[in-house]
């Protein structure tokens, strides 16, 4: 799909759909990586506008206290049902020439975790993952700490 390919227009679902809207730096560039990430193109393009609507995956919030500047976006994240499907999102966008930092069991946030990484152009920190199990205390995996992944 290339970035100029629109997908079809997904009607919002009877139980509402939340909307995450993002500044960014080269809206072809976004527009290229996001596309490749969720395997859509967008909706509708303009002159500096963007819009996907993605049936899949729903959104979940996670807030931090004291991680960084209030306000400020952390990281953003994907997560699946299994190891197995954070593998072939893994295989999928390595495939489509994404750089990520391979999968691995990890610590992190409170959790027990399989995920990959990735950066968006901008810098955004991406996580793909399936939690396997709660952790008692705030865990950050020495090989996902916050300068190369985790969300510490």
């Amino acid at each position: 799909m290339t970035a100029l390919e629109l997908a079809p227009d997904l009607e919002a679902p009877t139980t509402g759909r939340l909307q995450l809207a993002l500044n960014v730096d080269d809206l072809d560039a976004a527009i290229e990586f996001y596309s490749r990430m969720f395997g859509v193109g967008p909706t509708k393009v303009k002159d500096g506008y963007a819009n996907f609507a993605i049936a899949a995956p729903p959104l979940k919030l996670v807030l931090f206290s004291g991680a960084g500047e209030p306000g400020t976006l952390n990281h953003l994240g994907v997560e699946v049902g299994s190891a197995d499907l954070v593998s072939a999102a893994e295989a999928r966008l390595t495939a489509d020439g994404l750089e990520t930092t391979g999968v691995a069991e990890t610590g992190c946030c409170f959790a027990a975790k399989t995920e990959t990484w990735l950066e968006a152009p901008d810098g955004q920190r991406w996580e793909w993952y399936v939690k396997e199990g709660d952790l008692a205390g705030f865990a950050s995996d020495e090989a996902t700490d916050a300068s190369s992944g985790c969300c510490g």
